[in-house]
């Protein structure tokens, strides 16, 4: 198969990043509202700030990997500590929204409003201003993504249309990066589980672990050998469970065992194409 490849700094064969999904409390809240007053559904994003944030962050450092972090407003308030350890310890803070709103269901002007707050709360946390934009799990519109330009994003992670980063057309004179993503290099999709409010609705996981660090190795394979850009999704209350964290460090042992591989943030990522 011939298709055209991207090219890399310092021909390199493929790029990788690395992004974390800080969801803490907010995936469950967004299925359910009413978990507000369930505390053992909220534990269990709770879990991912106070154990497994802390476990990626060990593993990236002792790899000298730096990763993106893509964090809702109300995530960098409640978990101030935490976000600021990402920051000194080097990594990209970038924005989820506020309080990982379903972006579709929201008004021009509601999208404004919550894009404009999450990115004032990483601000005022961490003094940084985030370039990079993800959208909740829930959809997003056109309207988002012209949204998240105007409020000074250099680029989206959000969308499944190719395996290369590439210019979205935003339809009214302007583009915005796009980084895409595929949910098979997702963690939740294979591990997010709860019995009420019951996620998913039909009960049918959790994923064995063999078959989930087959899936993401099968994956970094193709993108490497077709020279792509290969885009891994974690919530740290799934990854960063003590027996799943081991299937990330295998991950990372398997790609490092591949020459010429680029590792790199979106922040990074927007440079290149801006200097190509």
């Amino acid at each position: 198969m011939n298709l055209e490849k991207p090219k890399w700094p310092d021909g390199k064969k493929c790029a990788a990043m690395l992004t974390i999904n800080l969801n803490a409390e907010l995936f469950w809240l967004q299925i359910d509202p009413s978990c507000k007053d369930m505390p053992k559904t909220l534990s269990l994003g709770q879990y991912g700030m106070t154990r497994g944030v802390d476990r990626i962050l060990s593993i990236l450092k002792e790899r000298g990997i730096k990763a993106t972090f893509f964090t809702p407003g109300w995530v960098a308030e409640q978990y101030p500590d935490k976000l600021k350890k990402i920051k000194e310890e080097g990594h990209e803070i970038a924005s989820l929204a506020y309080k990982h709103e379903n972006m579709a269901l929201l008004t021009e002007e509601e999208q404004e409003e919550v894009m404009k707050k999450g990115i004032e709360a990483i601000q005022n946390v961490c003094g940084v201003t985030p370039v990079g934009f993800r959208a909740p799990e829930g959809e997003l519109t056109l309207d988002t993504l012209r949204i998240a330009k105007k409020y000074g994003m250099h680029y989206s992670s959000n969308l499944c249309d190719d395996d290369r980063p590439y210019q979205k057309d935003l339809e009214d004179g302007e583009t915005l990066l796009e980084i895409p993503i595929h949910w098979d290099n997702y963690d939740l999709p294979y591990f997010a589980f709860n019995y009420h409010p019951a996620f998913p609705k039909g009960q049918g996981r959790i994923a064995n672990y063999t078959g989930v660090i087959n899936n993401w190795k099968d994956e970094f394979y193709g993108c490497y050998e077709y020279g792509l850009c290969y885009v891994l999704q974690l919530d740290p209350a799934a990854i960063g469970a003590p027996g799943r964290i081991g299937l990330l460090e295998e991950l990372l042992d398997y790609i490092d065992e591949f020459d010429s591989v680029w590792w790199t943030s979106g922040e990074e990522m927007y440079q290149y194409y801006q200097n190509k």
